[in-house]
């Protein structure tokens, strides 16, 4: 019989790899340290990913067809969810990750998977396989597992990685508080999704408040080395937007780390990782959910074909390279439009007047919604870098003051 397939993680990646598996008939088993966490998170998902991973529509919390821009010094940019052409589909979906991770998760199961509760501690590779220790969650006793392969789907602070031999990356970190709000608060995000500009709400990312079914999701994110100023940043933000949350019950605080660039490898000797483990998280937006599923999807889709050979050449050759083959201009674009469009305060009052342009919009929302990067066409092109270019002179004019 063959040995099945570890898969490190339950969250939406390590779900999604081992329901691919399962279903091609591979046995695989999911190894999560702790299934009562619910991982902190925005939970914004294009709608292609429901029709992609057979998702149910009724786990969508709230669909956004708006969102606004707010520049450091209080400009907006409104903004209509579409593509390039009008569809039904034109929204960004928000879903809650204490639905949706569950669902998943039990997918996986009912198709097969072997679900084990317990902190894996160590993996011992060889000719014929992997050794697999963990220490299994109610008892506290050390198990053992032989296995065929590991995907490590286990997040920012991947233990899988960590044993593999990969260094820790450098993150982002983001606080949360879920808020419950009267109806006639709820009313003002209805279908929009707010995102604030400012060194003091994020020195260097954003900050959001997103809607779900009954509350919203008010949060920030700021990169390396700001942890112990984040309370101050959500603290401003909540001051910023007071008006719109007042008599809102705080139900729920949340913090986490996000990875901000991709490892140098993702494959190895009989393991891959996806998702947060691996450091896709896109840039600019610091979308996560799609592409630790997209890429657990990969991950699994590759094992399905070239089982039994998990050499390294192989899974180099058939998951890495490929995934950068189709994605790496994407990341690339995004990582220098986060740096480009975050840098300081006058460049974030430059980026939201870019948001302004239709254009910009439209392209944007094309490859967000549908997962491809959208062809500008030349007119277009000259349409957007017109107003960058005066966005540019007007915001870095001498004598101007950049905004608070």
């Amino acid at each position: 019989m063959q040995n099945p397939i570890l898969v490190v993680g339950a969250s939406v990646g390590g779900s999604t790899a081992a329901n691919t598996l399962a279903k091609a008939g591979i046995p695989v088993i999911m190894l999560e340290r702790d299934l009562s966490f619910v991982k902190p998170c925005g939970g914004a998902l294009p709608p292609v990913a429901f029709e992609e991973f057979d998702i149910p529509e009724s786990l969508i919390s709230r669909k956004v067809h708006k969102a606004k821009i707010y520049s450091p010094s209080g400009r907006t940019a409104e903004i209509e969810v579409t593509g390039l052409q009008e569809r039904n589909n034109d929204y960004v979906a928000m879903a809650t990750r204490e639905e949706l991770d569950p669902y998943l998760r039990q997918r996986a199961v009912d198709n097969g998977a072997t679900l084990i509760e317990g902190t894996l501690t160590n993996l011992e590779f060889d000719a014929d396989g992997v050794t697999v220790t963990y220490k299994a969650k109610g008892t506290r006793k050390i198990e053992t597992l032989r296995v065929a392969a590991v995907i490590g789907a286990d997040g920012a602070y991947s233990t899988t990685a960590k044993l593999l031999g990969q260094p820790r990356l450098p993150y982002c970190v983001a606080i949360q508080e879920r808020i419950r709000l009267p109806d006639s608060k709820m009313a003002r995000w209805e279908d929009t999704a707010d995102l604030y500009l400012g060194r003091n709400v994020s020195p260097d990312l954003y900050a959001w408040v997103f809607p779900k079914s009954d509350h919203v999701a008010v949060g920030c994110g700021a990169g390396p080395g700001k942890t112990k100023e984040m309370r101050q940043f959500l603290a401003n933000l909540k001051e910023r937007i007071e008006p719109h949350i007042r008599g809102g019950e705080i139900f729920l605080e949340e913090a986490h780390a996000l990875p901000i660039h991709p490892r140098d490898h993702m494959a190895f000797e009989r393991a891959m990782l996806v998702g947060d483990a691996a450091g896709l998280v896109a840039g600019t937006s610091g979308e996560g959910i799609y592409w630790a599923m997209k890429s657990a999807d990969n991950a699994a889709e590759v094992l399905i074909n070239v089982l039994p050979d998990t050499s390294l050449a192989t899974l180099r050759a058939e998951y890495e390279r490929k995934w950068w083959k189709e994605y790496g201009t994407m990341y690339r674009f995004l990582r220098w439009l986060q740096r480009w469009g975050y840098g300081n305060q006058r460049q974030m009052e430059v980026f939201t007047d870019m948001c302004r342009n239709k254009d910009v919009q439209q392209l944007t929302f094309e490859s967000y919604m549908y997962k491809e990067m959208a062809p500008a066409p030349w007119l277009a092109q000259m349409r957007m870098t017109a107003d960058i270019v005066v966005a540019q002179v007007k915001h870095y004019m001498p004598g101007r003051v950049a905004s608070l």
